[in-house]
């Protein structure tokens, strides 16, 4: 009996400690919002008391209203989600960081009408607590950007961009929290030397962008001054990009050359980031709110737990409502339907217009050439459309003026150059350098056609001057044109090209085009977007038909 009652004994307790792990593991659940233990990225620091969690998003791009999946698009979980996901860890005891790595204001039509204020305004609303500049940000100009930097309830960093008139910095370097716990932490922003010419160059003369060494030995400056103030943790707001052709000004050269960042959140090239690099924890969450970044900061350990779309339901109802009555407001405005496409039109970026031609491109380039030709007493012979400037795709049906500002955005004046075979040569090579890889450089086209040898390395000539872009050493290595404008190719003779102010600024490979068109260019009087407009109003007679069904054969890429 003895025995028997010590069994009983032992079999209770152990039943009630498995009640009791299992309520725990239940009020965990309840409690504790949504994450993804599958992300493995993690670095182990020294222990700290306290519990951090830096909330993270970069490249939204105007999309800050939740959206479902559409089969041109990924899942938009919406910034009310993240407000409310700030709310859950604070109330879970979780000192909180949120945190914003560039390209936040413009694209979306959502935020374009106000040049970027309203996207400020849901940040402020959803607390953000500092943010760092995308090339995007300066789309509008540097007068604008102060007007939004200071309209900010939050810091916005970055460390590398001076003032050239008086050596001043654009932008606050970098921010100090100190949380109630005791933790401190350090947070300094990096932007894309690339900005140069990923904005219209127009909008960012009179600054300079650190670049290369200058630039490591700025993040090394910065994260030593954050350690010297005695920081538990040092972050970098990097909007640089791993990949691509952005090297040596990537996220991956800085932290090569850099000691002492324990988080680097990084943006620009849309990708989905999660790896550690010099014994830094490297993150990035893609783009347009499909996902938000978390990093957790507990018992000395720094982990990454992304959450996708779908993984979390939470809302905060007054930024919810915020966002929704200025979408309200945008779409009144822009609900006028301009015509209807019988054809998707594709407008993704890889692959897609940045790395070959799409039957969205060949519309673009169609329309900006029968615009500018109706606008000329002299022939045009040929249009480039950037696919940079090609932002997303359409869908089958009404075209509403919302869409068509939603896919062309920039509103570029629309400009004629008349440019040498020779000339026209070298620039179809610098701008598709980076294949197969993408780039916004990649030239859409009408009446031209061409062919690009991918098996043939891109060589580097001199480097554009402002620029983090290169001429080709041989133009015509990799390209070969065979007509342009129905009149065969020669390099030795000229034609008119229509293009976009931002490509007769100079912007990305362009270079040369700005050179050209101080000698030989014009103006059209409308912009691009009026040209798309017009083209399906007068020309297609409001309909985009099966004529645009596929490419047509304008550009090879082996």
């Amino acid at each position: 009996m003895k025995y028997h009652s010590r069994r009983s004994f032992l079999a209770a307790l152990a039943l009630v400690l498995a009640l009791v792990v299992l309520l725990f593991l239940a009020l965990t659940q309840v409690s504790r919002p949504l994450i993804d233990a599958g992300n493995e990225g993690s670095v182990t620091l020294e222990a700290a008391s306290s519990k951090i969690a830096i909330l993270h998003t970069n490249d939204i791009h105007g999309y800050f209203m939740a959206a479902e999946p559409s089969d041109n698009s990924d899942g938009v979980i919406g910034l009310a989600a993240v407000a409310q996901l700030k709310k859950d860890y604070e109330e879970q005891g979780y000192s909180v960081l949120l945190l914003d790595d560039g390209d936040a204001t413009q694209d979306n039509v959502l935020v374009n009408l106000s040049q970027g204020k309203s996207a400020i305004d849901f940040m402020n609303a959803a607390g953000y607590d500092a943010m760092t500049l995308g090339n995007h940000e300066f789309d509008w100009g540097v007068d604008n950007l102060e007007d939004l930097m200071a309209y900010a309830d939050f810091p916005v960093l970055a460390a590398n961009i001076t003032v050239d008139a008086n050596g001043y910095e654009l932008a606050e370097s970098n921010t100090v929290f100190v949380f109630e716990s005791g933790a401190k932490v350090g947070v300094f922003g990096l932007a894309t030397p690339e900005t140069q010419t990923k904005a219209s160059p127009k909008h960012v003369a009179g600054l300079s962008f650190a670049a290369g060494t200058d630039l490591y030995q700025i993040a090394q400056e910065q994260t030593d001054e954050l350690r010297s103030q005695e920081c538990d943790l040092v972050i970098c707001l990097g909007h640089l990009g791993s990949k691509g052709g952005a090297e040596p000004n990537r996220s991956l050269d800085v932290l090569e050359h850099t000691q002492g960042i324990d988080l680097f959140i990084d943006g620009h090239d849309h990708e989905v980031v999660n790896e550690v690099v010099n014994g830094t924890l490297l993150v990035s969450t893609g783009a347009h709110l499909a996902n938000i970044g978390l990093v957790l900061y507990e018992d000395g350990v720094l982990s990454d737990h992304m959450i996708a779309y779908g993984d979390y339901e939470g809302v905060d109802p007054t930024v919810e409502a915020l966002i929704a009555q200025i979408n309200d407001e945008v779409a009144e405005q822009l609900s006028e339907v301009i015509g209807k496409t019988e054809v998707a039109l594709n407008g993704e970026r890889e692959p897609g217009v940045r790395t070959e031609e799409t039957n969205l491109g060949n519309f673009a380039a169609d329309a900006m050439l029968w615009q500018a030709t109706q606008a000329s007493d002299e022939v045009v012979d040929a249009a480039i459309v950037n696919g940079g400037s090609i932002r997303a795709s359409i869908d089958t049906g009404d075209i509403s003026m919302a869409t068509m500002m939603t896919v062309f955005p920039y509103n570029n004046g629309l400009n004629v150059v008349t440019l040498t075979g020779a000339e026209l040569l070298e620039v179809l090579e610098a701008a598709t350098f980076s294949l197969p890889e993408a780039s916004g450089s990649f030239p859409q086209v009408a009446s031209i056609t061409y062919t690009v040898d991918t098996t043939i390395p891109y060589e580097n000539g001199e480097a554009f001057p402002d620029s983090t872009y290169f001429a080709p050493a041989s133009p015509g290595a990799r390209v070969s044109i065979s007509d342009v404008g129905g009149r065969g190719f020669s390099l030795d003779d000229t034609y008119a090209i229509a293009t976009s102010s931002f490509v007769t600024d100079g912007g990305d490979t362009f270079y040369s085009v700005a050179a050209a068109y101080q000698e030989t260019g014009f103006t059209t009087g409308y912009s691009d977007t009026d040209a798309l407009i017009n083209f399906i109003k007068t020309e297609l007679g409001g309909v985009i038909s099966e004529t645009y069904l596929s490419p047509q054969g304008r550009i090879t890429i082996r």
